[in-house]
Parts: structure tokens; sequence; C-alpha cells
């Protein structure tokens, strides 16, 4: 059952045809309440037309025997005070549903005079007027040896010499039962047939608009199998929900096809930046152990912290990839620039004697401003000016070196990771190429940006904007 129902077409069928079904049942319901109670007022109606019409002879004084009982073979029973019946149709055989079970007439009693005008409904009447308070109920009757039920209509009729009469007329209900029937009949056999018409349309309108997510399943299906990242599903020119589902997993495969060549491309990056440094020092080490008087220790130890910078470069970066959220603590940015100023030769501090506040880490913060001034450094001529600033709600922290610069085409792949403007600088000079890649995705990720200008004297002004913390900045104040 549960492979039966375990698609998208047979739920959406199963319930379609619940629906209609459960529509069909409620409104069948109705049709037939409705027609059973229209036919039964119908013959409620023609039962108290005929009784009136016998009660209309008995109020102008027609002797029973002389009254209309036989109209349409419809049974009537004319019944007096005490409950007697005094006249009845002829071909009566038996009745129920009247209160009276008799079937032929006795003489009826000479009246003594004393009634009180007011027949057994407690309605008072005067000699010759008709009631107007009509009992209906349902029974049986046989005439002429056909048994059918009938719908009886009570009429009391007051009269001179009689007393109060009540007349009792019925009207068969065979058309109505029969219509009950003829519809009912009519419901079984049209609904199973509506059903399946609905439950056959569902199934194919169903599988026409699936049809582009079975392609889509496939594809993918093929594209993990292949893990042919370039592959993409096919977009159905709908434009509905399907189709935006398409190009949704289009834009995802393209953004996994991009991470899966920058993870392999920094995989392939890293591991040929790492050889240099482990080589050289192995080379080192087997030297020493051969020939301890020939040992560089000064060489082993600047291999080992760049292969130690490197790895902790190779760490951030693969933290910053994998999504790591900075913390959320308040960083004076113009005390962290002093501290990373410090030390450092031809590095001046502009501007950054008041406290500056930002929402983020300190350490990551620490690091940005760090390797923007070993850039800097490395390519000034004789100085570097670092300043922080307020512009707007944003804080500004800028860098700038009086070098050669950055040419204008190269400005946005210096932030690539590995990547060296000056392709004759050696590596020990001029690092591995990861230091602006980290100081921009840092900067990303504390909803900041990083950029590269002219500077004013001439070499390269970077410019790190980040948010400034506004609940810091409304303390200061």
């Amino acid at each position: 059952m549960s492979r039966l129902f375990g698609s998208v077409r047979a739920r959406a069928t199963l319930a379609a045809t619940l629906v209609v079904a459960v529509a069909l049942v409620a409104a069948g319901t109705a049709v037939l309440l409705s027609l059973r109670s229209n036919l039964l007022g119908e013959a409620g109606t023609q039962a108290e037309r005929s009784a009136r019409e016998v009660a209309t002879e008995l109020a102008v004084g027609t002797p029973y025997a002389d009254l209309s009982l036989d109209v349409d073979d419809r049974p009537v029973q004319v019944v007096d005070e005490d409950g007697a019946l005094v006249a009845a149709s002829e071909d009566l055989e038996r009745i129920s549903g009247t209160g009276v079970d008799q079937v032929k007439p006795r003489p009826a009693a000479s009246p003594d005079g004393e009634d009180d005008d007011a027949d057994d409904s407690g309605e008072s009447l005067e000699p010759g007027e008709i009631g107007g308070r009509i009992t209906v109920s349902d029974g049986s009757a046989t005439i002429d040896g056909d048994t059918e039920d009938y719908r009886f209509a009570a009429v009391p009729v007051k009269t001179d010499d009689r007393g109060t009469l009540t007349v009792y007329a019925g009207a068969p209900l065979s058309a109505e039962h029969g219509a009950v029937d003829t519809a009912l009949t009519v419901m079984l056999i049209g609904f199973p047939l509506l059903l399946a018409v609905v439950a056959w349309v569902t199934w194919l309108v169903t599988r026409r608009a699936l049809r582009p997510v079975e392609g889509i399943r496939r594809e993918m299906a093929a594209i993990t199998a292949s893990e042919d990242l370039a592959r993409r599903v096919p977009v159905p020119g709908t434009h509905d929900e399907v189709a935006r589902l398409a190009s949704t997993t289009n834009e995802t495969l393209a953004a996994l096809e991009s991470s899966v060549e920058r993870q392999r491309g920094f995989v392939a990056d890293a591991s040929h930046e790492l050889r240099s440094p482990i080589a050289s020092l192995r080379t080192q080490l087997e030297v020493a152990a051969a020939h301890p008087e020939l040992l560089d220790l000064d060489g082993a130890v600047a291999d080992t912290v760049r292969l130690q910078r490197l790895a902790a470069d190779l760490l951030l970066l693969a933290r910053l990839d994998a999504g790591e959220r900075p913390a959320e603590a308040r960083v004076d940015l113009a005390a962290l620039a002093r501290e990373a100023a410090e030390g450092r030769a031809g590095v001046s501090v502009r501007g950054a004697e008041d406290p500056v506040s930002v929402a983020g880490s300190r350490g990551q913060l620490g690091r940005v401003l760090a390797n923007l001034l070993d850039n800097a450094q490395r390519h000034a001529r004789s100085a570097v000016e670092v300043s922080v600033r307020r512009d707007g709600d944003e804080v500004v922290a800028a860098v700038a070196d009086d070098g050669d610069g950055v040419p204008a085409a190269d400005r946005e792949r210096i932030f690539e990771r590995f990547v060296r403007l000056d392709a004759a600088r050696s590596r020990d000079d001029g690092g591995a190429g990861l230091g602006l890649a980290i100081a921009r995705d840092v900067a990303v990720r504390h909803g900041g940006t990083l950029t590269v200008h002219d500077a004013p004297a001439g070499g390269a002004l970077f410019e790190l904007r980040l948010p400034g913390d506004r609940a810091g900045t409304a303390r200061e104040m």
C-alpha cells in the first residue's frame, strides 16, 4: 500500500477523487432530501385538497351517501366526534395512519344538541365552518386489492345537525418513492463513473504537470553519477513553480561547481606552496644530519616560521570557507590600528586617537590590519600611513603607501588566493599570496568591504569599510 501511494501522482489522484466523492455524496444527499421533502409536501397538499372538498360537501349538509368519496381511487374517511367511522371510500379494504382502522361505516347516532362547538383539536368552529388547522400523517391503505403508502390530511368541519366531523383523505406516495428511487439509482450508477473520470483526468493532468520534475530528477541523478557539475537540469518554459525550481537548482549547481573548483584550486595551490618550505627544510636537515658543521640554523628557523604562517593562513581560510561567523564583540578599531602599527618602521597613524567602535572579532580584524600593513610595507618606498575615521554610519580604516600602486586591471585580481603580481619576486619576499584574500574574506564576513584605490602619494590606498557599532557610539557620546 505504501508503494502504491508512494508517488505524488497517486496521492494527488486519490485526494482529488476523495474530495469529489465527498462533495458528490453531500450534494446527492441534499438533492434526495430536498426532492423527498418537496414530493411529500406536494402529496400533503393533494391530500388536504381532497379532504377539504369532502369537508365542503359536509358543511353544506350533503348526506353521507352522496359524498364524493371515490374520486381518483384515494382513501377517504369521515369520523364523528366519538371517533366512529360514519363514511368511507367504497373499495377501502384496510387503512392505517389515521387513527381509525375501521373501513365500513356504522349508522350515525342522532345528535343530542349538547355539543360544545369544539372539535378534538381544540379549535372552535361555527356550524358550516371548515377548520384551518390541518393534521398530516403517513400511513398505508388497501383499495380494491392494491396496497400503497399514503400521506393523510385531517380536516375538521362543523355541521348543523351532525356535530363536528373529521375528514381523512390520502394522497399516494408512490410518485415520491419512485422519484427518490430513480434519483438514487442514477446517483449510484453515475457517481462511480464520474469518480472514475475525475481520477483518470487527475492522473493525466498530474503526469503532465510532473513530467518536468521527473526530467529534473533524472538529470540530477545523472549529474550525481557522473560527478559532472557543469551539467544543468532542463528548465521548462511554463514560468511556474516547476520552472522556478529548475532555475534555482541550476543556480545551486553553479554555486556548487564554483565552490568545488575553488576548493580544488585551493588544494592545488596550497600543496604547491607547502612543497617549497617543506623541501627546503628537509634539505637543510638532511645536510645537517650528514654534515653538522654545515647546518644553516637561521635558514631552518625562517623556513619553519614561514611554514607555520602558511599553515595558519590556510587554517583561517578553511574556517572562513566553512561559514564561521565572527564574534559580536565591541572592538575599538582605532586602538587596534595603533597596536598593529606599533613597532613597524616607516608606519605612521593619523586620526586614530578617539575610540571608533565596530562589532566583530578582535582577532580577525587585527589580522586584516596586519595583512594590509605587511602588504604596504612590502611595496612602499619609504612611508606607510594608517588612518581611522567615521563616514556616516560606517567606519573606514585606510592604509596608504608611496610605492608604485596597483594597476587598475589588477585591483580585483590581487584579492584572489595565491596571486602575486610580480612573477619574478621570490616566495620568501612576496609571501604566499594569501594576505589580501584573507583580509577581504574577513571584511565580507563582518558585513563590510575592502577595496584598493590610488593613494595621494602615488602608491596604493586600501580602504576597509565596516558598519559602525551604534550601541558603542551611543555609549561614547
